[in-house]
């Protein structure tokens, strides 16, 4: 049986704290695939076929971080998809190890890591939000793990998850003015 499925680009980011859009796909074609690459494939497929073709707006592979599948999601798509990722049985991404946010200047980006415990499959998943009023829905009803995280990107980055069960400030003091891992944030305390 082969594989018919579209090849996947390949990514070298030069910068491991570049932002997204500053990578570059690797022209050259190789003979054989890439680890995970067809893995990769049948999973835009699987995805698309499922919630819709704008489901994944990019995907590649990150040779920089042990070759590891990335796909970046509208925030639309995000709970279908996570959804999918963790229910469907080609998947079986059933354990969130880490949420990040990202303060890209341009835009807000939320970088999720899932694993399979059962096969070791991984993905990183990222999704891109505005940044005058960022918001992506909350993914707690299907990782209860993602709640500190969603709670802490909020208090640090300000942004919105629609659907959290207790958004609200989990560092910061409740009566702190700003989000401070924002580029834009600025200290109301000259001495910070």
């Amino acid at each position: 049986m082969t594989d018919t499925f579209e090849k996947a680009p390949i990514v070298e980011q030069a910068d491991q704290d570049a932002p997204i859009d500053q990578t570059t796909v690797n022209d050259q074609t190789a003979s054989e695939p890439l680890p995970n690459e067809l893995w990769l494939s049948r999973t835009i497929a699987t995805l698309r076929g499922a919630v819709g073709e704008d489901a994944i707006q990019e995907s590649y592979i990150n040779k920089a971080d042990s070759n590891r599948p990335c796909i970046i999601v509208p925030p639309n798509h995000w709970p279908a998809v996570a959804s999918l990722l963790r229910d469907h049985e080609e998947f079986g991404l059933n354990y969130l190890r880490s949420v990040a946010g990202i303060d890209c200047e341009t835009h807000m980006e939320i970088v999720y890591y899932l694993i399979s415990l059962e096969t070791q499959d991984e993905v990183c998943v990222k999704v891109k939000t505005d940044r005058d009023l960022p918001s992506i829905p909350s993914i707690t009803h299907v990782w209860p793990t993602a709640n500190w995280n969603e709670r802490e990107i909020y208090d640090l980055f300000g942004i919105d998850f629609p659907g959290h069960p207790d958004l609200r400030r989990i560092l910061m003091p409740d009566d702190w003015v700003g989000h401070p891992m924002r580029k834009d944030y600025e200290p109301l305390d000259s001495e910070v």
